[in-house]
């Protein structure tokens, strides 16, 4: 087992339908299919933009991903886009996040976030959700222009160590993070929160997890 430990943000330690949660009443019942058409959205706008040779920060992503996802739900009141965009910055993290990060840190490892967030997104979510002092680093795309799962993002994880990928277990809750930090070499750790059926199988993880709390079980 490693030494250092990076984590992805979003989804596997800060609740990204957290946003949604804080305003289901006035959303009504398909407040769900907004959330999950917006995150949906706001990942596919990285991977085209990245596959495109183009770069437009994740702040700005997010909101074209939510004013699609109001668009494609007109039952969702628009006038909730800017309680819901304000919320990201404060995204809750799930309540296994600080736990295992405590006990990571109390074992001597190292602890990182590698995210396609934007800078002030990484930094007002983490001290918001109380993590901030248990990390060694948070670490964003945005200097390098472009998005996971590329390899180039894989290595600011190594660049700033300054260690091998062989040196680094990789934990996210998106199989396919999962995926390009495997083929970049890391161990990687698929945190299956939502019991999705496996992908790419030829860059299977380390192992698959439920929760964060079987991740601090194993180190």
């Amino acid at each position: 087992m490693s030494s250092i430990f990076v984590f992805d943000a979003y989804g596997t330690l800060l609740d990204v339908h957290a946003a949604i949660a804080r305003c289901r009443t006035e959303a009504g019942p398909e407040a769900d299919r907004l959330s999950e058409i917006w995150r949906t959205k706001q990942l596919e706008y990285s991977w085209t933009l990245t596959l495109a040779g183009h770069y437009v920060d994740f702040w700005t992503l997010t909101q074209r991903a939510l004013d699609y996802a109001l668009a494609r739900v007109p039952t969702v009141d628009k006038a909730l886009k800017a309680r819901l965009l304000d919320a990201y910055f404060t995204l809750d993290a799930f309540p296994d996040a600080l736990p295992t990060l405590r006990a990571l840190k109390a074992k001597g490892h190292k602890t990182g976030i590698l995210s396609n967030g934007s800078p002030p997104m990484l930094k007002a979510a983490v001290e918001a959700a109380g993590l901030a002092a248990d990390l060694d680093a948070v670490l964003s795309v945005d200097g390098l222009k472009m998005f996971k799962p590329r390899p180039e993002v894989y290595a600011l994880a190594t660049g700033h160590f300054k260690c091998a990928a062989s040196d680094v277990t990789f934990v996210s809750s998106n199989r396919w993070d999962v995926m390009g930090a495997t083929a970049f070499g890391f161990s990687a750790y698929w945190i299956n929160r939502a019991k999705m059926p496996d992908e790419y199988p030829d860059f299977a993880p380390q192992q698959i997890l439920h929760d964060l709390n079987g991740l601090a079980a194993v180190v």
